[in-house]
């Protein structure tokens, strides 16, 4: 077997594979490192600006690109935003010093990187996902960008090319790299972290979290044991992943690729891969079976830095309410687990659902219209004393599920009050008689259906049925009937 195989021939649940031959039941162990560009106005070390996109070569001064005599000078700001991350993150700040990173490569014009080596500024913290489980972070350091290669012709990358050049418009772009502990179990635990770390980020203004333009990049370990086993296994380091789905398609793959080898008594060679997004593989970059020598000594351009502690709290004061707590919040609110209002938060309307539930508005209705109805621009600009309106017309029955639908969805577009909308579209409560008459229609329409809808004993096909009668009831009353009101009437026919 090679180096590359395809990792087909194992099967399992997303945090261990199973191999068919042996039966051996192996657990996926993932630790990421986030670079997250921070949202200043300049560079980390000089006032070239932090801005993205434009010509190549534009964003640029002697401190970019190295020349001789240009010295480092540390951006407050870039500091900040830093601290702000670590204590979102639960991290100690503590005094670091800022070191030469030293390595050769065309997109490095001073052939080292500015880092932060054995005293980083954050140390020891944790990220809450929606799930409620906690992954642990190891440190969160500020270091400066690279440059950028770009490799013309061929397939983008440096093997085949006709010609490479280099775009140092990044080169002291300020970043944080917040490194993960090996806490994950799998890709989808993996595709979680990123995701509430980058909201986390975009919560206190650090960063704009967009994978896309490069400013959140993420580099993957991967590694599998037996079931079990407290050791951890030999780690790839998966370079660059740029979206979400590349991340869980990377890590599945590297995973599988990694059981391939060790099944056929192979060994993994601890190494850096790239994954090939068109092709659905990782590929092997450079080894690291030995640990690489990157001479890191303090930068003696910089003097150490040591946060005063009176900032370091007015930072943490500043904080913003993060994700985990916002959840929390509507959860408890609603009355629900923290997990099913994430979806709420993510985007951004849990302020709106809060406001709705304290002007009286049933909670349950709420979550239930920001989730499925409210997915929509203009969503964030309702007003929470209309929508709780509605929501109470819906719930005292003077409208259906189907018309508090339609009319908050005109609300949203005009702006208009529910009742005014309602009265204008002819919406109004269906009384007891008439719903009898539909359903005494339907009912006589679709007579073996509603035989089998009596006889059904299988809950799986009893709420088919339901559906097929309710659907036929809502289009012979033009949507006015209320479907829960035509399920009930149902079930009591059914056992009369």
């Amino acid at each position: 077997m090679t180096d590359e195989r395809s990792g087909e021939s194992v099967e399992g649940d997303g945090t261990t594979l199973r191999s068919p031959t042996t039966g051996d039941v192996w657990e996926i162990v993932v630790g990421l490192e986030v670079h997250a560009e921070l949202a200043t106005a300049t560079k980390l070390f000089s006032a070239a600006p932090n801005v993205f996109g434009g010509e190549p070569n534009r964003n640029i001064d002697p401190v970019s690109l190295g020349l001789p005599g240009s010295l480092p000078v540390l951006n407050h700001r870039a500091v900040e935003l830093a601290m702000r991350v670590g204590l979102a993150l639960g991290c100690e700040v503590r005094p670091c010093v800022f070191a030469r990173k030293n390595y050769f490569y065309p997109d490095m014009p001073k052939d080292f990187q500015i880092s932060q080596f054995d005293l980083p500024l954050n140390v020891d913290g944790q990220l809450e996902l929606p799930s409620g489980q906690i992954a642990g972070i190891e440190r969160a350091h500020l270091e400066e960008d690279t440059g950028k290669n770009m490799h013309v012709g061929g397939d983008g990358r440096i093997h085949g090319a006709e010609a490479s050049l280099v775009d140092y418009n990044r080169a002291g772009v300020p970043l944080i790299e917040i490194v993960g502990r090996p806490d994950l179990r799998g890709a989808e635990q993996a595709r979680q972290y990123v995701a509430e770390l980058r909201s986390v980020l975009v919560a206190v203004g650090a960063s704009d979290g967009k994978m896309e333009e490069g400013s959140l990049r993420v580099d993957a370990n991967v590694s599998v044991r037996p079931l079990g086993d407290p050791e951890l296994g030999t780690r790839c380091e998966i370079k660059n992943v740029n979206s979400l789905r590349s991340l869980g398609r990377a890590i599945d793959y590297e995973a599988r690729r990694q059981v391939d080898l060790l099944e056929a008594g192979e060994r993994v060679a601890q190494e850096t891969r790239h994954w090939d997004d068109a092709n659905g593989r990782t590929r092997s970059g450079r080894s690291k079976e030995q640990a690489e020598d990157y001479r890191y000594f303090p930068e003696p351009d910089l003097v150490p830095l040591d946060p005063d502690p009176a900032w370091v709290e007015a930072v943490r004061a500043a904080l913003p309410p993060l994700p985990a707590e916002r959840r929390r919040r509507l959860a408890d609110a609603g009355g629900v687990a923290p997990a099913a209002v994430a979806l709420h938060v993510e985007r951004g309307l849990d302020a709106l659902a809060l406001a709705a539930m304290a002007a009286g508005a049933d909670p349950a209705r709420v979550l239930n219209h920001v989730e499925h109805n409210l997915a929509v621009d203009g969503a964030h600009d309702l007003d929470a004393g209309a929508f709780a309106e509605l929501v109470a017309m819906e719930t005292g029955g003077e409208l259906t599920a189907t018309q508090a639908k339609q009319v908050l969805a005109d609300m949203v577009t005009s702006g208009r009050s529910a009742r005014d909308i309602a009265s204008e579209r002819g919406f109004e409560a269906m009384d007891t008689s008439e719903l009898d008459s539909a359903l005494d229609a339907v009912i006589a329409e679709f007579a073996d259906d509603w035989a089998a809808f009596c006889a059904a004993d299988d809950p799986g096909k009893r709420k088919k049925l339901t559906g097929f009668f309710t659907g036929k009831v809502m289009a012979a009353t033009q949507g006015r009937a209320d479907g829960r009101a035509v399920g009930e009437a149902l079930t009591r026919r059914a056992a009369g």
